[in-house]
C-alpha cells in the first residue's frame, strides 16, 4: 500500500458498515479518503477517531445524496478544487427494499436503481474523468457488488435488490473492457461478498425487527472488517495484476 500513502480516495457510503471499515483502513494506510454520506455527522465522527487511533491519513467528510446528480457532480468539482482530483473510486454505497417484481412499490426499484445502479456510473465516470485530465494511469474503481450479483436466492424480498447487483456485475467487467480499450493501466474490481453482519438487515427489514436479527443467527457471518481487508488486498496487488472479481462468503453459508 506504500504507494497510496497520500493519495486521494473516496469512498461512498462511508458513514457505517462495510464503508465505515474501508474507509478506516485506507486511512490507517495514509490514504487521503474523500468519505461521502448523507448523515455526515457519522463520517466527522469517524475522522475524529481516525486521528485519535494515530493513523497517517486523513478523513474529510462530505454530505451527498447519491440519489441526486447534481451532489454527486458538486462533490467532485470539491474533489477537484481541493485536493486536485481522485485516484481511487470506491463505489460502496448501495441499498436494498423488500419490494417484490409481483407487488414491488415502483419507487423502491427506482431508489435501488438510482443508488446501487446510476450512482454507481456516475462516481466510475467522474473517477475516470478526474484521472484522464491529471494523466493518472494506475488509478483503480472498485465496486462494492454482492453474491446476488451472481446467483439469485429463493427470496422475494431480494429480488429485485439481486437485478442491481447482477448489473454491478455486468457494469465493472463493461468499464474493464473500456479502460482496456482507452489504453489505460487503470484498474476496475467488483467485491462479492455473502451475508456480513452489519445495518444492511435492519434497513432491509425496517418493520420487522426479528426478521432482520434472524439474519445473522443461521451461521457465523462475515463481518465489515473482512471486506474491507480484501479492498486493501486488491490496491497491493502489482500494476500489472487485475483482480476482476473477489467473490466471498462465510464457511457455512448454502447458497
Amino acid at each position: 500500500m506504500d504507494r497510496w500513502r497520500g493519495r486521494v480516495a473516496l469512498v461512498t457510503g462511508a458513514s457505517l458498515g462495510i464503508g465505515a471499515a474501508i474507509t478506516n483502513e485506507l486511512v490507517r494506510c495514509g490514504m487521503k479518503v474523500m468519505g461521502c454520506a448523507r448523515d455526515v455527522e457519522k463520517i466527522q465522527n469517524l475522522a475524529a477517531e481516525c486521528q485519535s487511533a494515530g493513523h497517517s491519513g486523513v478523513l474529510v467528510p462530505f454530505k451527498c445524496d447519491l440519489n441526486n446528480e447534481e451532489e454527486i457532480l458538486s462533490m467532485f468539482a470539491a474533489i477537484k478544487d481541493q485536493h486536485k482530483g481522485v485516484d481511487v473510486c470506491i463505489n460502496n454505497a448501495g441499498l436494498a427494499h423488500p419490494e417484490s417484481l409481483l407487488h414491488g412499490q415502483t419507487s423502491g426499484w427506482k431508489n435501488m436503481l438510482d443508488v446501487n445502479v446510476l450512482a454507481l456510473c456516475i462516481c466510475s465516470r467522474e473517477a475516470y474523468q478526474s484521472m484522464k485530465e491529471r494523466n493518472v494511469d494506475d488509478g483503480h474503481i472498485i465496486n462494492l457488488n454482492s453474491m446476488s450479483g451472481h446467483r439469485v436466492v429463493h427470496s422475494t424480498d431480494v429480488h429485485f435488490y439481486s437485478s442491481t447487483k447482477f448489473a454491478v456485475t455486468a457494469l465493472t467487467e463493461g468499464l474493464r473492457q473500456e479502460l482496456r480499450e482507452a489504453n489505460t493501466h487503470i484498474r476496475a474490481t467488483c467485491i462479492s461478498p455473502g451475508v456480513v453482519e452489519t445495518e444492511f438487515a435492519s434497513r432491509l427489514y425496517s418493520q420487522n425487527a426479528d426478521k432482520a436479527a434472524a439474519s445473522y443467527t443461521k451461521f457465523k457471518a462475515l463481518e465489515a472488517i473482512d471486506v474491507a481487508n480484501s479492498v486493501i488486498y486488491v490496491l497491493s496487488a502489482p500494476p500489472h495484476v487485475q483482480i476482476g472479481d473477489i467473490q466471498m462468503r462465510p464457511v457455512e453459508q448454502v447458497l
